[in-house]
């Protein structure tokens, strides 16, 4: 954690918050613990600050050929900030949208903005949107404005919708956590009391896949899109499930891949948050201190270890870029692997 401070306050000393510093700073370092980690992350891989001073920074996706937005960029929340930003090499940050999340109606939490962030097939930017609590769509380029795709469940509005992700058939598939909510015990504005998973399917309906996680939070796909992993954020029982995607997308019977006591054999506490996979079925899941990284059989072997509380994470680039959201910062480590 020292090392994290220390590196924020020579950024801001340097007036590079939310600027491009030239060469990048770099924070924390990779922990390797198994050799299979070294096809993964080359040996002089580094974790690169590449803009500091948010409030809390979640949800990057990576936007390929977005010519009629400008080209490739990474995209991602402020969510106490109620902003989504777009970051560029040869620009660094700008403001992308503003209000990301919370446009003033109802009640809301001291996270109003937007938090999870996906491209679905049609190139539409879709997020989760803690204050407003629903999960929009929206044409990249700005054209026909941003739209609803879900904010209720049989009638009753969400909680404060998560993260997502786009399956190819067109369905959408996200988490439903409080966090974005007023945090009070019995508070009048929540109507599901599951915090659930939820489906979105290519006609509109949404149903609930998954209703006995304490704190689903992070989202992915396998691969071959007949997994779904869901990280669980409650430090009393930090898990990462594996769900089987039916025909009718539902899904099956849950297993753990990794969970508490895989933490406590490296001395880690804490739950999961954000969460990617690799082409190869590869696990990198945001969790104590940075980015933990798991076989496909939930194996650990080894931790980005930032220092910080660390939110999410996203390939970008040609896809061996892994982009970090952690606290007051955005990084990135170039790897071996390959998203997709």
């Amino acid at each position: 954690m020292k090392s994290f401070i220390l590196t924020y306050l020579i950024a801001t000393a340097l007036g590079q918050s939310l600027a491009q510093p030239t060469p990048y700073p770099t924070i924390g370092q990779i922990v390797r613990l198994d050799p299979r980690l070294d096809k993964l992350l080359p040996k002089d891989a580094r974790i690169e600050v590449l803009a500091s001073g948010f409030m809390w920074t979640e949800g990057p996706v990576w936007v390929r050929n977005g010519k009629a937005a400008g080209g490739n960029f990474l995209l991602f929340s402020d969510v106490p900030q109620n902003t989504i930003y777009k970051w560029t090499e040869k620009e660094g940050v700008t403001p992308f949208l503003k209000p990301s999340g919370y446009t003033g109606l109802g009640v809301y939490g001291d996270e109003p903005g937007s938090n999870g962030l996906t491209v679905d097939a049609n190139g539409r930017l879709i997020a989760c949107e803690h204050g407003d609590r629903r999960v929009t769509a929206m044409p990249l380029d700005g054209v026909g404005g941003k739209r609803t795709l879900a904010d209720n469940f049989n009638g009753k509005r969400f909680n404060s919708p998560n993260d997502v992700v786009a399956h190819s058939n067109g369905s959408y598939y996200f988490t439903d956590p409080p966090y974005g909510m007023p945090k009070k015990e019995n508070d009048p504005s929540r109507e599901i009391n599951e915090f659930g998973v939820y489906r979105i399917g290519q006609q509109g309906a949404v149903s609930m896949v998954v209703s006995d996680l304490t704190r689903p939070n992070g989202i992915a796909l396998s691969p071959d899109e007949k997994t779904l992993y869901v990280a669980q954020s409650d430090p009393e029982r930090p898990v990462i499930m594996a769900y089987p995607l039916q025909a009718d997308g539902s899904v099956g019977k849950g297993r753990v891949v990794f969970g508490a006591d895989g933490l406590k054999k490296q001395g880690l506490s804490g739950g999961f948050d954000g969460m990617k996979v690799d082409r190869d079925g590869n696990i990198w899941t945001t969790g104590p201190g940075g980015v933990l990284v798991l076989s496909p059989a939930g194996e650990f072997l080894g931790h980005i270890k930032i220092g910080g509380a660390t939110a999410n994470c996203a390939w970008g680039d040609d896809g061996s870029t892994l982009y970090i959201t952690a606290d007051m910062y955005l990084c990135r480590v170039k790897t071996s692997a390959k998203g997709w």
